[in-house]
């Protein structure tokens, strides 16, 4: 392989960096998590029709760049360095490749090129607030129970003359509270045919008809969403700049994602989009451990203690070299990643645990300004947390990383059955 990057990756990169500089500060990020979108919409389509970031991995017959997954992942380093709210994450990273994969013709051309110039934008909804299990990460998503298993909880979905219909909820959606689209994971079949579906049910008018499953239903004025038994309520979160919602459905209306329901390889194309989206996620978490750890040196280096600056001292230097070595090989293995998504998960518990690390240290190295709500140091702390809870825990993205290389002998599928629903 190549490790260097073309002068187009560097460009994008350092263009990102630029306008992010300039209008995603600390003091507009505050602001922009405040809002009813969760993220600042005037710089969303700044980047999405300025730069195309939503397109960039997107076939170019739909719209997009054309690009591979390293270069999404270059701009979510970017984006990470500056703890960016955006529907980045939940609509080109989970959505598209799943809509990619998965959709028929029609609805591929009908929704692809909307995302690509961020018109439209989706989040995936799994219930249980298992995307860890459901992207194939910390288990087999195959056998572990995260879609409801025909049991009670979960998405249920049943098939009827008017179509498919949704009940259930979930919980801890990405960006689900200002999605126009939503992709719903749901269990259909009951015991003899039980499997996992994907669903598309859109939020807003502008979906076209036959994406939304056919004509459209006059919509009660009390379904802020816009669809028919859809209630979306944003959550409280640990961090601010990852907004998350729960999402319910009371007999709604949806779309079958694909053509054949029995023919649909659902889990597959999931675990496949968990591989890149592990990827992209490391480098993005790679991101926020360097932008915390810049802050941190800029401030020893200013800081003064005893008639000098505190990043003279030899222990404080000592800490800020190990922080840079954790951060420059998390780096590496997030870039290998994004050229072989396949380790994508061990990129990410990598990244995970790194971001974790240098974000505890920048606030023991701020002193006492890092403990105030008024610094940034806080934030990245809570980004670090937040991101293991949705997409880890670290251990746990090991184990099966391990158990799938073969590292502890031979594994039946009884096994892996049994390790997924630990």
């Amino acid at each position: 392989m190549d490790a260097a990057f073309t002068a187009e990756q560097d460009e994008i990169r350092r263009t990102l960096r630029d306008l992010l500089t300039r209008h995603a500060g600390p003091g507009e990020i505050r602001a922009a998590v405040r809002t009813a979108e969760g993220h600042d919409p005037a710089l969303w389509r700044r980047l999405a029709q300025g730069l195309g970031l939503p397109g960039l991995a997107l076939p170019e017959e739909y719209g997009g760049a054309g690009c591979t997954p390293t270069e999404l992942a270059l701009a979510c380093e970017e984006t990470g360095r500056a703890l960016l709210p955006s529907p980045l994450l939940a609509t080109a990273v989970l959505a598209a490749p799943l809509i990619t994969a998965l959709g028929t013709p029609s609805q591929r051309a009908g929704l692809l090129p909307r995302i690509a110039d961020g018109t439209l934008t989706a989040a995936l909804a799994v219930p249980g607030g298992s995307m860890a299990a459901a992207l194939g990460l910390t288990g087999d998503n195959r056998s572990a129970p995260w879609s409801g298993g025909g049991r009670a909880g979960g998405v249920q979905a049943r098939h009827g003359d008017g179509g498919w219909r949704l009940y259930g909820e979930a919980d801890r959606v990405l960006d689900g509270h200002s999605a126009g689209l939503l992709l719903v994971a749901a269990h259909t079949g009951g015991y003899p045919r039980s499997r996992t579906l994907l669903f598309l049910v859109p939020t807003e008018s502008q979906v076209p008809a036959e994406v939304s499953g056919g004509a459209r239903t006059e919509v009660p004025t009390d379904v802020p969403s816009g669809t028919q038994g859809l209630t979306r309520t944003r959550l409280t979160s640990l961090d601010e700049t990852r907004p998350l919602a729960r999402v319910e459905l009371r007999d709604t209306p949806a779309a079958l994602l694909g053509a054949d329901a029995d023919t649909a390889d659902v889990c597959g194309a999931l675990a496949a989009t968990g591989h890149t989206a592990a990827a992209v996620l490391a480098a993005e978490a790679v991101g926020a451990a360097a932008g915390a750890l810049e802050r941190t040196v800029a401030y020893v280096k200013e800081r003064e203690q005893f008639g000098r600056a505190i990043g003279s001292f030899q222990a404080v230097k000592h800490r800020l070299a190990d922080l840079y070595v954790r951060v420059e090989a998390a780096r590496s293995a997030a870039y290998y990643a994004a050229w072989d998504p396949a380790a994508g998960p061990l990129a990410l518990a990598q990244a995970l645990e790194t971001a974790r690390t240098v974000a505890g240290e920048a606030v023991q190295l701020h002193g006492g300004i890092g403990f105030t709500w008024e610094h940034e140091a806080h934030l990245y702390v809570k980004r670090a947390a937040a991101d293991e809870l949705l997409f880890g825990p670290v251990h746990r993205l090991r184990d099966h990383a391990a158990v799938r290389a073969g590292l502890f002998g031979d594994v039946s599928s009884r096994a892996l059955a049994h390790e997924a629903a630990v």
